[in-house]
């Protein structure tokens, strides 16, 4: 990630502004409407005396960039009343939509500092590990690990993300401390169904893949995912899900990288069945268009859930940088055997970090709870991410 970007309060800017760049260059919010497949994350259906339950819909929720910036680190401090960090708070007003899913990926876009820190932002991030326990208590089941800043602080930093997001009951996919687990797919429950996330980066900003560990860090190669993604098959998926970090930062338009890649992956099909069944993208820090392709729903770019305030390219802050949606869609069972689970449903939820506040706000509970100053917000993210004719494929703002 490029963009640069300016935390904390104004008062604190001329001291921060060096180091307040994004990558590269309170309480629970009302409940929101939930499809009756994700209102519990106990499946469907009770199994009859001696026999087998039959599978059911399930819901999956992911969401973009969790970017901790030296002001969100210094917000977590706050909320944990100066002892530690706590990230949940900021994330508390979208965990009834998170933890309402059958299955919840996020991506978790920085390394973790040793415990006890030091921590830093822009250039090189070292988050404190306390990120990953507040995943958890989100909702989060699985984060992407493959991003730019993925080795920021080499290969400890790496092992030392990857050893949280552990200890907090949190899977991963992207980036890997050993060979063997760099060859494993991560397998995921959503009620019935087993769920292969993958993950790629398109770079890790010029840091070297540690020394006799090419496989540290899974990086864009279309041929790769095509073959990883049918290994993921092979080992007991039902549904593949590529958690793709790219495109071009501040770009709400998908690049041409994005829409061949896209292209290419959704029609890939082993028989009559597609190797993938959901990309979902990260990177550009701004909200960017879904589209159904070939049959199969891609999200560019979800924008960043946690970011301090952006500064873009120009110089300006820019809001949109701290925009954002959480996707949900719901798999249904095949009609027959060795065909796809497929999506019936498909939503959007509008999101946004006010940095005023250090909270992420869920946009559509709060526009209906009164709060309007946030409706131009949601309807500039509505209009982008019908942009290439969501709408028309069924794509819906949740209600």
């Amino acid at each position: 990630m490029t963009p640069r970007t300016r935390l904390g309060a104004a008062t604190l800017a001329a001291a921060l502004l060096a180091t307040a760049t994004a990558c590269a260059g309170a309480g629970r919010a009302p409940d929101r409407a939930v499809p009756p497949a994700a209102q519990s994350r106990t499946p469907q259906g009770a199994t009859p005396p001696g026999g087998k339950a039959a599978p059911a819909p399930f819901t999956l929720v992911a969401s973009g960039d969790v970017l901790p910036h030296d002001s969100i680190i210094r917000q977590a401090a706050v909320d944990a009343g100066g002892s530690g960090y706590d990230f949940a708070p900021m994330l508390a007003a979208v965990k009834p939509v998170v933890s309402g899913a059958d299955l919840a990926i996020c991506h978790m876009e920085t390394a973790y500092g040793e415990e006890g820190g030091p921590y830093s932002g822009y250039p090189d991030f070292t988050s404190p590990p306390e990120v990953a326990a507040a995943l958890k208590e989100t909702g989060y089941d699985s984060c992407s690990t493959a991003s730019n800043h993925t080795l920021d602080d080499g290969a400890d930093g790496l092992r030392r993300t990857l050893d949280a997001l552990d200890k907090a009951g949190v899977r991963h996919a992207g980036s890997a401390r050993s060979a063997a687990e760099a060859a494993r797919p991560t397998l995921l429950k959503a009620g019935h169904a087993t769920v292969a996330q993958l993950a790629y980066t398109y770079d890790t900003n010029g840091h070297p893949l540690p020394e006799g560990q090419p496989w540290a860090v899974s990086t864009i190669d279309e041929r790769r995912i095509v073959k990883d993604a049918r290994a993921a098959r092979r080992a007991g998926a039902d549904v593949v899900v590529v958690s793709i970090h790219w495109g071009t930062e501040w770009e709400t338009e998908p690049d041409e990288q994005q829409l061949s890649l896209g292209r290419a992956l959704t029609a890939s099909r082993t028989g009559d069945r597609p190797d993938i069944d959901l990309i979902i993208g990260t990177h550009a820090h701004v909200p960017q268009a879904y589209e159904k392709v070939n049959g199969t729903w891609i999200v560019y770019g979800m924008g960043d859930q946690i970011a301090g305030e952006m500064i873009n390219y120009s110089g300006d802050l820019d809001r949109r940088g701290n925009e954002g949606t959480l996707a949900r869609f719901t798999f249904t069972p095949p009609a027959a055997p060795g065909r796809r689970w497929e999506v019936t449903r498909a939503e959007f939820v509008p999101q946004y970090f006010d940095t005023s506040r250090g909270r992420v706000v869920d946009l559509g509970a709060a526009v209906k709870g009164g709060e309007e100053q946030y409706a131009g917000i949601r309807d500039t993210i509505r209009d982008v991410v019908l942009d290439r004719g969501a709408g028309r494929a069924g794509l819906v703002m949740a209600p």
